[in-house]
């Protein structure tokens, strides 16, 4: 199997001309398909695929990890790049009105910023699901991520959704990830790991009844962890024997600093840009 991954947004860049922007957005391609993970808060997917020449005419499928703007903002033009019709996987909740403050006279709207209609009209085809959906006959999304370990959680007293009852904490359920099955073993591919990264390579391995995880990149929501919290991530990476970790996004700086001096030679930064090949034999990250 050949895989290619290119990062598409994040919020650091890695050459001259591309925009650097918060959020995420990173392009699979294998033989059988070309799948979309998120698509960035804004103009910056768009922008810098014409720059690094990435085609999103091919995009087959396009997956959005979560209803966060900056994983989402970018949409619009992208469909209308796209050009086709397009099935657009996530979870139902995707569609809830999210928000995100402490106190609620403060609290900004991060939600999907269009109408379900207007990306239809531009070709998407949505298919929710709280389930794992099988994308091709190696790519899944994981579906609803279950919290299992004792030291992730949501971050508190920061994300809610907003209902005719009033507030009510968002326990991000829509909260997913993609896992490409390798021969060696598995991709798994976040967007902003909101329920836990540990928790999803548990799920991934559940899933597919795998123990092997070779790689896992993109956002792992460690930017306002505890350091021991970051710690027991790192811990758990290990017992896992994770091969290679590329962090991106809502990392934090902090967190990727400490990551990179734990995993040595396993670790490296996923940047607007990065572009990593996959065989059954080697990751070589560019």
């Amino acid at each position: 199997m050949t895989l290619k991954i290119t990062t598409l947004s994040e919020n650091t860049v890695d050459a001259l001309g591309l925009l650097a922007e918060w959020g995420l957005s990173i392009l699979i391609e294998t033989e059988t398909a070309n799948v979309l993970l998120d698509a960035g808060q804004s103009i910056s997917v768009v922008h810098n695929a014409d720059v690094m020449g990435v085609d999103l005419r091919k995009v087959d499928k396009v997956v959005l990890s979560h209803g966060h703007l900056d994983h989402t903002g970018g949409l619009q033009d992208v469909l209308k790049h796209i050009g086709k019709k397009v099935e657009v996987i996530s979870h139902p909740d995707v569609w809830d009105a999210k928000y995100a403050g402490q106190r609620e006279d403060k609290r900004k709207n991060i939600s999907i910023p269009f109408h379900l209609q207007d990306l239809e009209s531009l070709g998407a085809v949505f298919k929710l699901s709280k389930e794992s959906v099988k994308i091709t006959e190696s790519i899944i999304t994981t579906g609803e991520v279950p919290m299992v370990t004792d030291f992730e959680q949501i971050t508190p007293n920061r994300f809610y959704v907003k209902e005719d009852s009033g507030w009510h904490s968002d326990e991000i359920k829509d909260d997913l990830a993609l896992i490409v099955n390798t021969k060696p073993g598995l991709i798994v591919i976040l967007g902003c790991g909101h329920r836990g990264v540990i928790n999803t390579l548990y799920h991934a391995q559940k899933l597919t009844g795998r123990k092997e995880i070779r790689m896992v990149i993109g956002g792992c929501h460690l930017i306002d962890a505890s350091t021991e919290r970051v710690y027991k991530t790192i811990e758990a990476m290990k017992e896992l024997d994770v091969q290679k970790v590329g962090v991106s996004h809502c990392t934090g700086l902090e967190a990727s600093g400490i990551m990179a001096q734990e995993l040595g030679e396993r670790f490296f930064y996923n940047n607007a840009c990065t572009q990593i090949d996959v065989t059954d034999t080697e990751i070589k990250v560019d």
